[in-house]
Order: C-alpha cells, then structure tokens, then sequence
C-alpha cells in the first residue's frame, strides 16, 4: 500500500516538474521528464509494484531465486572446465582420432617434414654420445648466434 503511494506521488511531482520545464519553451526535456515520471504509475497499474513486494517477503520466492543462482554457477564452471580442457567432447575425440597413427604400429607420419621450394631438408644430427663435453650444447648455441 505504501509503495503504490510513493510511486503516485513520484509520479506526480515528475509530471509536475515536466509542465514547468515545458513553460520555460524546453519541450523535448519536458516530454523526456513526463516519460519517466509516468514509468512509477505505470509499474503500480499494472501490478509489479505488487508482484515485487509479494516476491520480496515470500521464502519461496528467494529459495527459487536461490535455485537460479545455483544452476548458473553450475554453468559457468562446467563452461570454465571445457575450456581449459579444450572444447568439448566430440571436438575432444576428434583430435585423439587424429593424433592417432594412420596405420597400426606406425610410429612416424609417412611424408617427411615440409621444406621451401628449391631447398634441401637440414640434415639431422645424431644425438650426443655420452663421453661429449657438458658444454658443447652451449657452444652451438653460442655458434648460431654468431658469439
């Protein structure tokens, strides 16, 4: 009851302010204020005011309210989870099924690394052997940086 008696008469001093801003010759002021001064009539006339005040003292209603807060945390973290995961579950299976080798037993794809036109793949360097020097890694890559 209280609530439709503030939302009148905020409604009435809005519209009251908006007949004195169309004196002053400022129209489409006076027509924004008279719109929004009519919005508190309209939400008591059509029952919000009441529905919100039925809603905010009723435990089932903030249970229900509850409930939604429940089932959109729920989405969000399942949502958090398949993205670090990495997609979902039918684009997870689809790059096992890719990654896995063509035919069984192969350990290596069958075409070789892709090289530019006109030149020859790097040749590859056997690993080190044990008795190598600790520090020969280093010194290649100081070679390649040209120190």
């Amino acid at each position: 009851m209280i609530a439709e008696t503030v939302c009148s008469a905020v409604a009435a001093a809005g519209l009251g302010i908006a007949v004195v801003t169309a004196y002053r010759k400022r129209y489409l002021a006076a027509t924004r204020i008279a719109a929004y001064a009519l919005v508190p009539l309209g939400l008591v006339m059509a029952g919000v005011v009441d529905w919100l005040a039925d809603t905010a003292f009723s435990p089932t209603a903030w249970a229900g309210f509850g409930v939604l807060g429940l089932s959109w945390v729920l989405f969000a973290t399942s949502r958090t989870v398949e993205r670090r995961r990495g997609g979902t579950r039918k684009e997870r299976r689809a790059a096992r099924q890719a990654a896995a080798p063509a035919a069984p037993g192969a350990s290596a794809p069958a075409l070789g690394e892709a090289t530019p036109r006109g030149e020859s793949p790097a040749p590859r360097r056997a690993p080190a052997s044990q008795g190598d020097d600790d520090f020969s890694d280093i010194e290649a890559i100081l070679k390649k940086h040209g120190i």
